[in-house]
This record gives C-alpha cells, structure tokens and sequence, in this order.
C-alpha cells in the first residue's frame, strides 16, 4: 500500500531513491515517477518536495557537497603536519569520497547540473573548493610572491587530474598494475615538481 503524503521523511526517502537509481542507471538515466516508485510513495507526493528530477538530482548533490566539504577539511587539518603532507591527504580523501559515496559522486559532477540554477548548492560547492585551494595556496608560500603559481589554478588542475583517476579506477574498466592513489601521487608530484614546488628528488 502507498504511503502517499503520510511518508515519515519523504525528502530523505526521495534521496536514497534517488541514489540507488543514479547506481543502476546514471545520474540522468532515471525519471521523478520512478524516484517516486522506489520511495513507494506517489507521484503528486514528490512534487510537495521537489519541482522536478534536476531538482531532485540537486538535493542529491548537496548532500554530497556537505559530505565532500567536511571530509576536505578534515583531511587538510589546517595544513598540517606540513603543506604538502595536508595537500596530498585531501587527494586521497577525493579519491575516498568518490569510492564510498558513488551515487552523490555522479549527482554532483557528472549530472550536468548549472550550480548557479538551485539556491545553497553553489554556496556549499564553494565550500568544499575553498578547502582544496587553500592546500594548494600553502604549497608556494615559501616562494616570493611573484613566482607563485595561482593557487585557484593549482587547485583545479589537481581536481581535473583527481578525476580523471576516479573515471580510470572507480568504474571497475582499470588494468593498471598499480593502485590509484599511486596514480594520482605520482602525477601530483610530477606536476608539482614542474611548478617548481617540489625538489626534484621529493
């Protein structure tokens, strides 16, 4: 039987729906009716919560935000031990949130959603990418300020590169010989070595 508007948390229920959709069928491969089947509740049910399945897919994204956001500054520990060891750690941490949060992973940067479309998802995406440029600010303070590489830019090359190492490994097609974080050191390294951030035996 529906439970139709008497669902105990609709909106949560909505989400987790939602997540084991985006798991079977890709963050665009689902519909609001069959979010609304899976939580067992009826369609005209969703609609109180959500305008539509972008709508949706962005609660979706902000809680994943939140998540990614918390799980970055944790891993930075405010630059500690050193700026390098906190810059490598929130890389691992990417590579971790995208393993155990799959579903929010794909809702955030794959589902084709414009941040700017649904009010708090920008703000706490910000959020999460303050964290990653401030890791990559700290790595260049010890140069003159006019030889330091921009710090936002730095930051989204490790981003880009970080998911590159996730589509490689985290869809299960990888044959590499080696685990993704090595992949990912590996080539943080490197890069950061041609910044002139890193000496060349580090």
């Amino acid at each position: 039987m529906k439970r139709g508007y008497h669902h105990g948390n609709l909106r949560q229920a909505l989400v987790e729906a939602a997540l084991a959709l985006i798991a079977e069928k890709g963050p665009q491969g689902f519909t609001l009716s069959e979010a609304a089947k899976a939580a067992d509740v009826t369609p005209a049910a969703v609609y109180r919560h959500f305008a539509g399945r972008d709508d949706l897919l962005a609660e979706v994204a902000r809680e994943g935000f939140e998540i990614f956001a918390a799980l970055m500054e944790y891993a930075y520990d405010h630059g500690r031990p050193s700026a390098l060891a906190a810059f490598e750690a929130t890389g691992r941490a990417y590579l971790a949130f995208a393993r155990k949060y799959p579903g929010h992973y794909q809702a955030m940067f794959e589902s084709g959603l414009q941040l700017a479309d649904h009010p708090g998802l920008d703000t706490v995406a910000r959020k999460a990418g303050a964290t990653l440029d401030a890791a990559a600010a700290g790595l260049s303070l010890h140069l003159p300020p006019d030889r330091r590489p921009p710090a936002i830019m730095v930051s989204a090359h490790v981003r880009a590169f970080s998911h590159g190492v996730v589509e490689l490994y985290l869809r299960g097609n990888s044959k590499l010989p080696f685990a993704a974080e090595e992949l990912l050191e590996a080539g943080i390294g490197i890069y950061l070595r041609g910044l002139g951030l890193l000496p060349p035996d580090r």
